[in-house]
Order: structure tokens, then C-alpha cells, then sequence
């Protein structure tokens, strides 16, 4: 049971930093060079993608945050690896729960017009400049937690 327990281990943090990493840096850009003249909806399906990976940023943290106390019990608050996790998390949750809901409200605010059309582009741009800021950081603690776990779970 342990090594199935270690091998999730394994595939939530694969699947969860290397979907940041596909998604934010592969998937999405070239959405927009695609349907370059369909920024919209390169938008649309890019803000699906990201909330998709959210989800699945919550069900891998949960299960890699459960698998460390288990593991190591209250020892596990001071290790680093329990923190990236913990921060990844809290990132994910702001971003899902707090900026996606917010940057869809002024899509919807700025309705029939496209956002980037209206009094609104400001706002939009604003709050989607947090949420990039937002989405490296949890990428670059996703690598520290993928370089950190080649010596296996900790």
C-alpha cells in the first residue's frame, strides 16, 4: 500500500506542476497565436483550461498535503516541501475562488460589448495581470517541489 500511496504521490505532482506548465506556457499562448483574429475566443477556452488545472490544482494539493502529514505527521510543518505545497494551494484558491470569478464578472459587466472594447479594458487588464503574477509564482514553486521530490517523496 505504501508504494502505491508514494507512486500518487508522484502522479498528482507530475500531473499538477506539469499541467501549470503545459497549460500556462504552451497551451494557452498558442491558442492566441492561433485564433489570433478570435482573441475572444482564445479567451474563453484559455480561462477553461485554467480552471480546469485550478480544480486539479485542489485535488492534487489536497492529496500531497494529506500524504505528507500522514506520512511524517506534525513534522511535516517544518518541512520546505509541506509549505510549497501549502502556498501552491492558498495561490490556487485565490485564483479560482477570488480573480477567475472577478475577471468573469467583467466580461459579463462589460456585455454586448468584448471586454477589451469597453470602459472596463482597464479593470480586466489589471486583474488579469494579478492573476499571471499569481500563476508564475505557483509555477516556479512548482518546479522547487518537482526538484525538490527527485529523491522521491518526502
Amino acid at each position: 500500500m505504501r508504494r502505491l500511496a508514494d507512486a500518487l504521490y508522484n502522479i498528482a505532482l507530475t500531473l499538477w506542476v506539469g499541467g501549470l506548465w503545459a497549460i500556462g506556457y504552451l497551451v494557452a499562448p498558442t491558442l492566441f497565436a492561433i485564433l489570433g483574429g478570435e482573441r475572444p475566443l482564445a479567451g474563453v477556452l484559455a480561462g477553461k483550461l485554467f480552471e480546469l488545472i485550478g480544480w486539479i490544482g485542489l485535488a492534487c494539493a489536497s492529496y500531497l498535503l494529506l500524504f505528507e502529514l500522514l506520512r511524517i505527521g506534525t513534522a511535516a510543518w517544518w518541512r520546505r516541501t509541506f509549505w510549497l505545497l501549502l502556498v501552491m494551494l492558498l495561490l490556487t484558491l485565490v485564483s479560482l475562488f477570488g480573480v477567475q470569478p472577478l475577471l468573469a464578472q467583467i466580461k459579463a459587466d462589460a456585455l454586448p460589448r468584448e471586454v477589451m472594447e469597453s470602459v472596463l479594458r482597464n479593470r480586466f487588464a489589471t486583474w488579469h495581470g494579478v492573476s499571471s503574477i499569481l500563476y508564475l509564482v505557483q509555477s516556479l514553486l512548482g518546479l522547487l517541489l518537482v526538484a525538490s521530490a527527485g529523491r522521491g517523496p518526502r
